[in-house]
Formats: structure tokens, sequence, C-alpha cells
């Protein structure tokens, strides 16, 4: 089975590489999963952002998180990752991944 590419949109791989280097390697593992045509460990469908955008959780001593679509066949596309310090996603992480998102949707 071929894997899907990362598309890494805007500073989302600059943002994942300012994480820790467990939340990094965990992040890594996850999206790998997805590469494979797997879920990842820990994830959760973002409505609120998009159709077919999902957040994985990256859980150590602070939350991390990465929201990517990978609805569509040519690659996985990485629309942001950021931490999280609230219980719920901030308004402007959720606006930076919908600007994203439909950026993405236009290109296409």
């Amino acid at each position: 089975m071929s894997q899907k590419s990362i598309v890494w949109l805007g500073s989302s791989r600059r943002d994942l590489q300012t994480f820790p280097q467990n939340a990094r390697r965990l992040a890594g593992f996850q999206l790998r999963q997805v590469q494979q045509g797997l879920d990842p460990v820990d994830f959760k469908p973002m409505p609120s952002i998009g159709s077919g955008v999902y957040e994985i959780r990256v859980h150590t001593a602070v939350e991390h998180r990465i929201c990517y679509v990978a609805k569509f066949a040519e690659a996985i596309y990485v629309l942001h990752a950021f931490v999280k310090r609230t219980r719920k996603t901030s308004q402007h992480d959720v606006l930076v991944s919908r600007q994203r998102y439909q950026v993405l949707l236009a290109q296409r």
C-alpha cells in the first residue's frame, strides 16, 4: 500500500517543530498512521473547521493539537499545529485552521 504524502499549509510544519521532542515524536507517529490509511491513536472530528477535518490530540505535560484533512486522494493536508492551553480550542486556532482549509478548497 502506498502512503499519502503530507502537505504542510501555512506555518504548520514550523509550528509543529516547536513542540517538545516527545510531543513531536507522538505527533509523527500519529501522522504516520494517517499516511498508512489508519486512524490516529487519539483524534476527533472538527466540523466547525470544515468537512473532513480532524484534530490529532497529543498528550504530554501540555496539550498539543494538529488539525488535518485526509479525505483527498493525493495527500494529507496539515492545516495547523498548536498548543492547547484551555479546555476549549481557542477561536484564533479555529480561525487559522478554517482559513487554511478554505484556501486549500479554493486551490483544488
